[in-house]
């Protein structure tokens, strides 16, 4: 009754949000309520929601001041100078934004930070697809699954919760897994090319006006507000509407909520001023170095990532605007951003809190381990490998990696098949996980971008299933799992 209540909650939710009957944030509080009291369970609603709250509180409060640092990095001016080159290289050739996107992503990921990495790339490429019309779910479909591919490293997550659960080294788990990691990114690299194609020939060939050069947006949240309802059109195509549509496409970005000066400027592309008077360019290397700094901090663990970006959050305003008033309205221009993702965090913690807390994930574990085959016994790698990608998608990493992957290892362990390959074959998964609506970093992503939830989803996923698989062929083939 669990397992079928469990997977009932489960695509209940996806639906109604695809189909776009709630907003992300309802559906995740009100579906799983519903289904505590058709689980019998609902005099402990408020245990399992306090319970859930408690364990999302770290990252909500990672987010949050997460989203302040890197706002105030970006309104200094930090990133400026690598986001001029990769939009030099970029222009205004649709293949080369895309695969841009795909690059920008992948080298940002390597602070393992997924909230992080899609900030820096949404501000970043944001203006640009606006100003050419490009479709935003390509951009966002990009950014999570190469996000994906290397939210595999070592301080990422997933390898040190394989590892924690199956008392391995998470070297000896992922340095075997580059190549077949490799092969997924390359995946990414491709999926970015073919889509950028796809694009070029929607829109023909585009050029920005008088060569202007495109600059960073923050972007806050509040877009995705303001374009309640029209998350649809920010992905139509405007190849039917011929020259004078792809006119209207160009111009309108004149009228997107953009935040602070940006929205005077983006008639030109201008995007932020880049004499705006936040900028700081005189503590350009401290801001650098502070940033490295706390990145460090964050692989090493020194500290607890929600208190590094405490602290980090604090010194960068006290330091960059050191008058009161500069910094109230710092956090005024990514307040926006702030709630919308911490709503996000803690209306996911009703859904995780009811899914454990009434059993329905145990149960649905459970369920999908016992209808493996006897006769796969000697193949658990390569189960475990397609089981992480829907229980992963379904799960948080925790319940997946300390939940059900020792129940696989020990399986796998009773016909000969070694812990490490059972590890190897958990991290597969990853390209689609950073997708699922149980991620909060996902909700930054869209948010961001203006992106309705259903529409990022329903691109997205199946060219992440292809990427997870394409690691797991390759595994198998260079026998690392």
């Amino acid at each position: 009754m669990l397992t079928f209540l469990g997977f009932a909650m489960i695509a209940t939710f996806l639906v109604l949000i695809m189909m776009k009957k709630m907003s992300p944030i309802a559906a995740l509080v009100l579906i799983p309520a519903l289904f505590c009291v058709f689980a019998g369970q609902g005099a402990h609603l408020g245990d399992y929601v306090i319970d859930g709250v408690g364990k999302l509180a770290p990252t909500a409060a990672m987010l949050m001041f997460a989203i302040v640092y890197f706002g105030v990095m970006i309104d200094v001016g930090l990133f400026d100078p690598i986001v001029r080159g990769i939009l030099r290289f970029c222009k205004a050739d649709p293949v080369r934004v895309v695969v841009g996107t795909a690059v920008l992503a992948a080298i940002v990921s390597l602070d393992g930070d997924g909230s992080t990495t899609f900030m820096i790339t949404v501000s970043a490429m944001y203006p640009l697809y606006k100003r050419l019309g490009l479709s935003l779910v390509v951009m966002t479909g990009v950014a999570a699954t190469a996000n994906g591919v290397m939210n595999t490293l070592p301080w990422g997550g997933p390898t040190a919760r394989a590892a924690t659960a199956l008392k391995l080294d998470a070297g000896d788990i992922f340095v075997p897994m580059i190549p077949a990691l490799a092969v997924g990114l390359l995946c990414v690299f491709a999926l970015a090319y073919a889509l950028g194609l796809k694009e070029r020939r929607r829109l023909g060939t585009l050029a920005l006006p008088g060569g202007a050069e495109p600059q960073p947006v923050a972007v806050a949240a509040a877009d995705s507000a303001a374009t309640a309802g029209t998350g649809a059109s920010e992905t139509a195509p405007v190849s039917d509407r011929g020259a004078e549509g792809r006119s209207d496409a160009a111009s309108g970005a004149a009228s997107d909520p953009l935040s602070g000066a940006a929205s005077a400027a983006v008639g030109g592309f201008q995007g932020l001023d880049p004499r705006r008077p936040t900028l700081r360019p005189r503590l350009y290397w401290f801001n650098a170095g502070l940033t490295a700094a706390l990145l460090t901090a964050m692989i090493t663990e020194l500290l607890p990532i929600p208190v590094l970006f405490l602290l980090g959050a604090a010194l960068a305003l006290t330091v960059n605007f050191p008058h009161m008033p500069d910094q109230k309205a710092r956090i005024a221009a990514h307040a926006d951003n702030v709630l919308n993702v911490a709503g996000m965090v803690f209306a996911a913690a009703v859904f995780t809190g009811v899914l454990s807390g009434t059993g329905m994930v145990k149960h649905m574990a459970d369920w999908l381990v016992g209808a493996v085959p006897e006769g796969m016994g000697p193949h658990m790698a390569l189960v475990t490998g397609l089981l992480s990608l829907p229980l992963t998608y379904f799960m948080s990493n925790d319940g997946f990696y300390f939940g059900v992957l020792p129940v696989l290892a020990e399986a796998g362990a009773a016909h000969g098949v070694s812990p490490l390959e059972i590890a190897r074959a958990s991290l597969v998964g990853q390209a689609l996980h950073m997708s699922s609506p149980l991620v909060p970093a996902v909700y930054v992503l869209v948010g961001m971008a203006g992106v309705e939830f259903g529409d990022h989803t329903r691109f997205t996923v199946k060219w992440a299933a292809l990427t997870s698989l394409a690691v797991l062929a390759a595994g198998m083939l260079f026998g690392i799992i």
